[in-house]
């Protein structure tokens, strides 16, 4: 969400940043619509003591008012006609300005280069070199995993269709492997604090979903993956009762506690379905809630901080940083015909995610940290990578800059991604109102957040099927994974 007292004082500035972004201007559109806002809001305040002013002047009026009263309680009527009509524009107003706000991206980083797509992205860095196989055509990773009869996907489609996968024997292993061997380097050498958060986020209608905080509603809404369900109570006789008025009373405590549940999450108030002419009470549904499946452990963490304000002293001292491995879910809108074979765009993967809630002064430094976390998994299992900064036209949607890791892929003869560690600044902590103060401060401030992938534990496993494969077909397991695969030297048929 961007800052309007930025803009009010910046506007060339944002649209020199949205033009950056390949946008169009907007400070003018965004502050004719603060004005107006704005001037509601005064015109609200004035005729609100305008007509506060008048009530105390005349009084209670007892018996017929005198022709002063009558001119005055006029024109208090007046008042409060102009008052309620302001009420019912003010809204929408706000929520037109709202709406701009929360659906354009983040202003870029001055450094970060200018580009329509990945084309102008910006090498900062290439780490080891092309391994040295001995095939002499290097296969693609399904090719490998299909013929070991560890990579099924047709067993995957019949369960859930494409874009999918199921994973056996020594496969199955090595993707906990990763997830262990990641999760014990940030932790133990980094100091990245482990966490196991849920998976499903909870859905509003207004911006305190977890997935509004960090960016992906409303905009992106055709990323994610919902699920809706029907929780229903069967009912026996006595246990509730309907009075000739139609008011039902509960009379049985497990049920008005399995109702009180309901609405602490955000349910609202279950249906009554009675059954036939007798007006007996049949059960209690409550239809139509929602949940999103979370396309990132990034949303669930970074959300954690949400309505919160921090100690400035604690959060420059330890900037609090998290990880987490969960599965994630993306639909992968408008990515037809991309990928479509084996492992590297599936609905369902899974991920070692890293999170840093920082302080302003901190944050550059802190998404250098990341990074190189990330590159120190990479560098361990001794695969050859580049870092890469993204261009304006690359970024996503959040971000003020990001560095995508691309691990090199021998069977597809091309450097992929691997993981994206951005700096949104304080883009999401605005979404969410996650601040900071100092002790001796009044004001707060907004954190900056931080996000990256340390690593995407799919693709982790395709890098090293492709890099350690072997002229028999077999699969050689990096020495510094070996402890995690019960000292396993490789995978064969």
């Amino acid at each position: 969400m961007h800052d309007i007292k930025f803009i009010r004082a910046n506007p060339e500035a944002f649209d020199k940043g949205l033009a950056r972004r390949g946008l169009s201007e907007k400070a003018k559109e965004i502050l004719e619509i603060d004005k107006r806002q704005r001037e509601m809001k005064t015109r609200l305040q004035s005729l609100q003591n305008q007509k506060n002013e008048l009530a105390n002047s005349i009084g209670v009026v007892k018996g017929k008012p005198t022709d002063e009263q009558l001119v005055i309680i006029k024109k208090s009527q007046s008042f409060g006609r102009d008052i309620k009509d302001i009420e019912e524009q003010l809204p929408k107003v706000e929520n037109q300005l709202k709406v701009i706000l929360e659906t354009l991206p983040n202003i870029p980083a001055d450094d970060v280069p200018e580009g329509k797509d990945e084309h102008g992205n910006k090498e900062v860095r290439v780490v080891g070199s092309k391994p040295a196989l001995t095939v002499n055509k290097p296969k693609l990773h399904d090719e490998l995993g299909t013929a070991l009869k560890l990579m099924d996907f047709d067993a995957a489609a019949k369960l859930s269709g494409a874009r999918f996968v199921v994973l056996k024997g020594a496969l199955a292993r090595m993707e906990r492997a990763l997830a262990n061997f990641m999760l014990d380097i940030h932790t133990n050498e980094f100091g990245y604090t482990e966490m196991v958060p849920p998976v499903l986020m909870r859905d509003w209608d207004d911006d305190k979903s977890a997935l509004y905080g960090t960016g992906q509603l409303p905009k992106f809404k055709g990323d994610l993956f919902n699920c809706e369900y029907t929780l229903e109570i069967p009912l026996k006789d006595g246990q509730v009762k309907i009075d000739s008025s139609g008011n039902v009373q509960i009379l049985d405590q497990d049920i008005q506690e399995q109702i009180n549940e309901w609405k602490r999450n955000g349910h609202e108030f279950p249906e009554l379905v009675i059954s036939g002419k007798s007006g007996n009470v049949k059960r209690f549904t409550a239809h139509g809630h929602k949940y999103w499946l979370i396309p990132t452990a990034e949303v669930p963490l970074t959300n954690l901080v949400a309505d919160s304000i921090l100690d400035e002293d604690d959060l420059k001292a330890n900037p609090i940083r998290m990880t987490a491995y969960t599965p994630c879910f993306r639909s992968e809108a408008g990515a037809a015909g991309k990928d479509t074979r084996g492992m590297i765009r599936q609905h369902q993967f899974s991920k070692v995610e890293l999170v840093s809630i920082a302080h302003p002064d901190q944050s550059k430094a802190e998404h250098e940290r990341m990074t190189n976390c990330a590159e120190e998994i990479l560098k361990r299992l001794c695969l050859h990578y580049r870092t890469m900064l993204l261009c304006t036209g690359d970024m996503g949607f959040c971000s003020q800059k990001t560095y995508d890791l691309e691990v090199w892929m021998p069977g597809q003869n091309a450097f992929r991604e691997i993981s994206s560690c951005s700096n949104c600044g304080d883009f999401q902590a605005r979404r969410m109102k996650a601040r900071f103060k100092g002790k001796n401060s009044k004001e707060t401030q907004f954190v900056h957040t931080l996000n990256g992938s340390g690593l995407a534990i799919g693709r982790t496993m395709v890098a090293i099927i492709e890099n350690y494969q072997q002229a028999d077909g077999s699969i050689a397991i990096p020495d510094k994974l070996k402890p995690y695969m019960g000292g396993m030297e490789k995978i064969a048929a």
